[in-house]
C-alpha cells in the first residue's frame, strides 16, 4: 500500500489521461497528491488538518435553505438532479416532463416547500426580533418578494442553524422530513458548545450518522456534497483536538476586518498593515507599562457592573407593591424567621402554607426589629449592608426603561415594542413551594422555571446603595407553559400569573427572547441567547471571542421514532416547479 501511495501518476507534470469508460473504473479518482505526504511523520498524524466548523456550517446552511426555498443558484435540486434520478432508476415519480409545453414543470418533491409554506417560513424570519448583539437584524435579510434570504454572513448562518431555522420550519414539510432537518441543526448546536461531556461524544456521532441516513431518504443525492459529508468527521476531531471554538475561524475573520482598516494606501496594503500593527503594539505597551500602575493581577470585571442606560422617572410607591419589592430583597435571609414563626405559633407548625403566607406578611417588620435588637449589643456582627436593608428603602423609586445588568441590555416591554430588537424577555429558575390543589395544605419545594417580560425596571434606594429590581409580567406556569413532542418550550404570554410575586432581583434572571409559533400565533417559542464573555467588549478587544455558544432550541434531540411514517417522494399538494427551457 505504501508503494502505491509514494508512486503517484498524476500532477502538473504528468497530466491525467482521458477517461476510457467502464474499463477504466479502477484508476485513482484524485488529480493531485499533496507534497506533505512525502514527510516521514505525515502518515502517523491522527489529524492532518483541522476542519473549519464555521465554513462547514455556513455551506450546509446555504445548501439547506437554497434547496428548501428553491433559490436559483443555491438549490441542489433542478432538472439535472431529476435526470440523475432517472438515470439511476430511483424515485421515478420525480422525473421531469420534457414533452410538455414550453415551461417544464417538475413534480413537487418531499424536500420542496409549497408557495404558502415559503411565505410562512420567510414571514416567520421577517417578524423575528432578537436581542441586541445577538445577530444582525434578521428582518433585513428576508426578501418577501423573492421568498428568500439574502446577504447572510457566517454568523447569520450560525444563528439560523443553531436556533432560528428549527422554529421557522415547525409548521411546514412532512413530519419525517422536518425531524431530519431539526436533528441536523441540533447536531451543530451540540458540537459548538463550549463545554460537554466526553462520554456523550459517541452518542453525538451515532446521532449524526442516523440524521444523514434520514436526510438521504428524503433529499436528492445532489444535496450530499463534500460539506455535508464532512459533518461525519467533526466529532472525531473534537475527541482529538478539543472544543471547536478553539479552532474555528470566527476570531480570525473578525481580525481580518481590523487589518483591512489599517490600509490607507491601496497600492501597498501589506506595508500599511505591518506599519499600523507595529505602531499599535508600541502604543499599547507604553500605555499599559508606563502610564498604568496596575500591571499585575487579575483585571477588574467591569462588565459585571450594573448601570442605567435611560433617563429616570421618579414615582412615589406605597402599599402592596412597595412591600413586595422590599420583600424580594430580603428573601435571602428568611430561615431564622421561619423558626421564629414555628415557635410563636405551635398550632400552625405543620401547616406550611399558612407559615409561608405569614412569613411574607411579617418578614420585613421582623428583620427591622431583629436588627435593632442586635444593634443594642456593643459587640455585634451586623454588617452595614444589613443595617440599611433592614431600615427599608426610600418610597421615592426611580424607574427606567433600559438597564444593563452584568453586561446584558434589558428593555421594558413598552420600549421593546418600538425598537428593532427584543430585550424584555426574562427567564428565572427558582425553588418554589407548590401545592397539588388549591385546598391542599402540604407544600412541596420544587425547582420551577418562570417565563415573562419586563414591565418596569425599579431602582430601590437604600440610602448607601441602590438595588435594581425587575417588575415582570410572569406567565402562568401550569396553563401558560408547555413542551411539545419535539422539545420546544412554548409560552402563552397572554396567560398572566404569579400576580402577588411580580418582582425579581435583576442579577438573578436570564435574558430570553420569544418567537411567534408558526403553528399557533397565541403561543411563542422561548429561546435563550448565548452565554457571552463580555470582557472583550469592555476592553475593546476587536478580535475577541465571538458569542457563539447558543442554548439548544429544544430540550432533547428528537428521536428517529418521532420522524417515522411512510411518505411519498412526491408531495400531495397539487403544485410544481416551473423551469424555463
Amino acid at each position: 500500500m505504501e508503494k502505491e501511495v509514494l508512486v503517484w501518476p498524476f500532477g502538473k507534470k504528468n497530466p491525467r489521461p482521458p477517461y476510457k469508460g467502464d474499463e477504466d473504473e479502477s484508476r485513482p479518482c484524485w488529480k493531485k497528491k499533496s507534497i506533505f505526504f512525502e514527510l516521514e511523520y505525515w502518515k502517523f498524524l491522527h489529524v492532518r488538518h483541522c476542519l473549519d466548523v464555521m465554513h462547514i456550517e455556513k455551506n450546509v446552511c446555504d445548501s439547506l435553505l437554497g434547496t428548501l426555498l428553491n433559490v436559483p443558484g443555491k438549490t441542489k435540486d433542478g432538472i439535472k438532479a431529476r435526470l440523475d434520478l432517472v438515470e439511476m432508476g430511483i424515485r421515478t415519480e420525480l422525473a421531469p416532463n420534457l414533452d410538455g409545453p414550453k415551461k417544464t414543470r417538475l413534480p413537487l418533491a418531499s424536500w420542496n416547500l409549497t408557495l404558502d409554506e415559503k411565505k410562512s417560513v420567510c414571514g416567520c424570519f421577517y417578524c423575528m426580533k432578537v436581542p441586541q448583539n445577538y445577530s444582525s437584524n434578521v428582518h433585513n435579510l428576508v426578501s418577501m418578494d423573492d421568498l428568500r434570504l439574502n446577504g447572510m454572513k457566517s454568523h447569520d448562518c450560525h444563528v439560523l442553524m443553531q436556533q432560528l431555522l428549527p422554529v421557522a420550519l415547525r409548521a411546514v414539510l412532512d413530519k419525517p422530513v422536518r425531524v431530519a432537518v431539526i436533528r441536523l441543526c441540533l447536531f451543530f448546536t451540540e458540537i459548538c458548545s463550549k463545554s460537554f461531556e466526553v462520554s456523550k461524544l459517541p452518542k453525538i456521532q451515532s446521532d449524526i450518522v442516523e440524521t444523514l441516513c434520514l436526510l438521504e431518504k428524503y433529499f436528492p443525492p445532489s444535496f450530499f456534497d463534500i460539506m455535508v459529508h464532512l459533518t461525519i468527521h467533526l466529532v472525531r476531531e473534537i475527541e482529538l483536538c478539543g472544543p471547536v471554538f478553539y479552532r474555528w475561524m470566527f476570531p480570525f475573520e473578525r481580525y481580518m476586518k481590523v487589518c483591512k482598516g489599517y490600509v490607507r494606501n491601496r497600492a501597498r496594503p501589506e506595508g500599511c498593515i505591518a506599519e499600523n500593527y507595529i505602531a499599535e503594539e508600541a502604543v499599547e505597551f507604553l500605555a499599559e507599562r508606563l502610564l498604568s500602575d496596575k500591571t499585575i493581577g487579575i483585571p477588574k470585571q467591569r462588565s459585571k457592573d450594573c448601570r442605567r442606560t435611560s433617563g429616570a422617572k421618579i414615582s412615589s410607591i406605597y402599599g402592596g407593591e412597595f412591600k413586595q419589592s422590599h420583600l424580594c430583597v430580603l428573601q435571602n435571609t428568611e430561615d431564622e424567621h421561619m423558626e421564629y414563626l414555628k415557635a410563636t405559633f405551635p398550632t400552625f407548625k405543620k401547616n406550611k402554607k399558612w407559615l409561608k403566607d405569614e412569613q411574607n406578611k411579617t418578614f420585613a417588620d421582623w428583620v427591622k426589629k431583629r436588627v435593632e435588637e442586635q444593634l443594642m449589643i456593643p459587640e455585634n456582627n451586623i454588617s452595614e449592608t444589613v443595617r440599611w436593608i433592614a431600615a427599608g428603602p426610600c418610597h421615592e423609586v426611580a424607574k427606567f426603561s433600559s438597564y444593563i445588568v452584568d453586561g446584558v441590555q434589558f428593555y421594558t416591554k413598552l420600549l421593546d415594542d418600538v425598537r428593532a430588537c427584543q430585550n424584555s424577555g426574562v427567564y428565572l429558575e427558582a425553588d418554589t413551594m407548590v401545592v397539588a390543589r388549591a385546598r391542599d395544605k402540604n407544600l412541596k419545594v420544587c425547582k420551577l422555571s418562570f417565563y415573562g417580560v419586563v414591565d418596569e425596571i425599579w431602582e430601590m434606594d437604600y440610602t448607601r446603595f441602590m438595588f435594581p429590581l425587575f417588575k415582570c409580567d410572569w406567565t402562568e406556569s401550569s396553563k401558560g407553559v408547555k413542551v411539545d413532542d419535539l422539545g420546544f418550550t412554548l409560552v402563552n404570554l397572554n396567560r398572566k400569573g404569579h400576580l402577588k410575586d411580580k418582582f425579581a432581583i435583576a442579577t438573578s434572571v436570564h435574558q430570553i427572547f420569544y418567537v411567534q409559533d408558526p403553528i399557533d400565533p397565541m403561543w411563542s417559542v422561548a429561546l435563550r441567547g448565548p452565554q457571552r464573555d463580555y470582557d472583550d467588549l469592555v476592553y475593546g478587544e476587536e478580535a475577541g471571542d465571538t458569542p457563539c455558544d447558543h442554548q439548544s432550541c429544544t430540550d432533547r434531540m428528537p428521536s428517529v421514532e418521532n420522524g417515522e411514517g411512510e411518505i411519498g417522494y412526491v408531495r400531495a399538494e397539487n403544485e410544481g416547479i416551473l423551469l424555463n427551457e
